[in-house]
């Protein structure tokens, strides 16, 4: 049963909050990871110099998987205003409802998931 007009205003509406709580994040991790480091080469021990560059890969690490969701979400947008929403990017099967319910980006079936993870698609 294809999503009525007020579920697929609910889940824009979700998505459109995914998207700004996202954005945020990455501005906060890119500002950090960009800071200049002004304590360096001044009696900063280099364990404390080697924790700050950790930090900052995490920073990065952290980032790189956000972007990634922001991609999802972004097509999941995208899916809203073609009149897409709801059916599987591979298979054109309808997403069960509760699947959107739990993962709202969700462009593709668990099954259709499941074999384009596993190189199978």
């Amino acid at each position: 049963m294809p999503l009525s007009k007020s579920e697929i205003e609910h889940f824009k509406k979700r998505l459109e909050e995914m998207r700004s709580q996202i954005t945020r994040v990455i501005a906060g991790a890119k500002k950090e990871v960009t800071a200049p480091d002004e304590s360096k080469g001044y009696s900063q021990h280099s364990a404390d110099e080697g924790t700050d560059d950790f930090v900052k890969q995490v920073n990065l690490e952290v980032t790189s998987k956000e972007f990634g969701l922001l991609r999802q979400i972004d097509r999941a947008l995208e899916k809203i205003s073609e009149g897409t929403y709801g059916i599987c990017d591979i298979s054109g099967e309808e997403i069960p409802i509760k699947r959107l319910e739990a993962v709202p980006y969700a462009t593709m079936t668990v099954k259709a998931q499941e074999r384009f993870e596993k190189g199978l698609l």
